[in-house]
């Protein structure tokens, strides 16, 4: 019979790919949207993640009912703000700002479920969000970002956070794969309508703009979306919550080794100060963590 610890691995690996992948995309985003248009860009990148689940989705379609299809439909318009306002800030600002600042959705997300649903946050939470906010003011101070960006990422965040309260609410009655299907089509509806309202959607050239389409379309939507929910029937919320918390760590990384970001001592100070803010947040994160890493005894 396979150890507890054994049966989190693949899960939680799993959700550290995801991390990963999404680290990574903030580059290939940014240095996309300065050649194509920003709505264009997410209008095609969610057609192209709604089309990879369309065929696997097709079957199981039927089985959400009015409800199910109204519950991945408003999923998809919170997914959609998210990412016009988290792209839009990175258009302003740097790859390091914009991973961490998004990072804070792990923080954000328990205080709307207090707001929404009434969900008991324990004090140590609130300490996170203090710290979090104190990072937030470090970064706010690094010369290389700006303030709108920062501000309009920071909102990308909320409305993620908002997203993963809501999809508490869903994810359990539905069918994951056919309410991920719904919600890529919804985010891909939403997001076209605005492109071609603003006059923006054309077809895609060069390898920069199509590269990014396809990472963020199959891997960084689609996939991701899917492996995320597999993930969370083995892993508790804390936990997961733990593996997204990497996130922003792969952003910083790729955004110094590929875009060249310099943040300086106090932009990096921030950073960690927001870091900390999330683990803290998250009572048992740095129990898992330690457990994790801590060499078995008699190894």
């Amino acid at each position: 019979m396979p150890s507890p610890l054994k049966s989190r691995t693949a899960p939680l690996l799993s959700l550290v790919l995801v991390t990963a992948i999404w680290g990574v995309t903030f580059v290939q985003v940014k240095d996309a949207v300065a050649i194509y248009p920003l709505f264009a860009f997410l209008a095609v990148r969610f057609v192209i993640a709604t089309l990879t689940l369309s065929v696997p989705a097709a079957g199981r379609l039927r089985g959400l009912g009015r409800r199910g299809w109204s519950s991945g439909a408003s999923l998809g318009v919170l997914l959609a703000g998210g990412y016009a306002l988290q792209t839009a800030g990175l258009e302003r600002t740097t790859v390091s700002s914009t991973g961490f600042i998004t990072g804070m959705y792990v923080v954000l997300t328990p205080l709307l479920g207090l707001a929404l649903f009434r969900t008991r946050v324990a004090g140590v939470t609130w300490l996170g969000v203090g710290l979090a906010v104190a990072g937030l003011a470090l970064l706010s101070g690094v010369q290389a970002g700006s303030a709108l960006g920062d501000l309009l990422v920071l909102a990308g965040a909320a409305v993620y956070a908002l997203q993963i309260v809501v999809m508490e609410r869903f994810a359990p009655r539905y069918d994951p794969l056919a309410l991920t299907f719904v919600e890529m089509a919804a985010a891909a509806l939403g997001l076209t309508v605005v492109a071609l309202a603003l006059g923006q959607l054309s077809v895609p050239h060069g390898w920069t703009v199509w590269g990014a389409l396809l990472v963020t379309g199959v891997f960084a939507s689609a996939l991701a979306y899917l492996f995320q929910t597999w993930a969370q029937r083995r892993l508790d919320a804390t936990r997961t919550a733990l593996a997204f918390a990497l996130e922003p760590v792969f952003t910083g990384i790729f955004g110094f080794a590929l875009a060249g970001d310099r943040l300086g001592a106090a932009g990096w100070a921030g950073c960690a100060v927001i870091l900390a803010g999330i683990v803290v947040a998250e009572p048992a994160a740095a129990d898992v963590l330690s457990r994790l890493v801590r060499p078995r005894e008699g190894s």
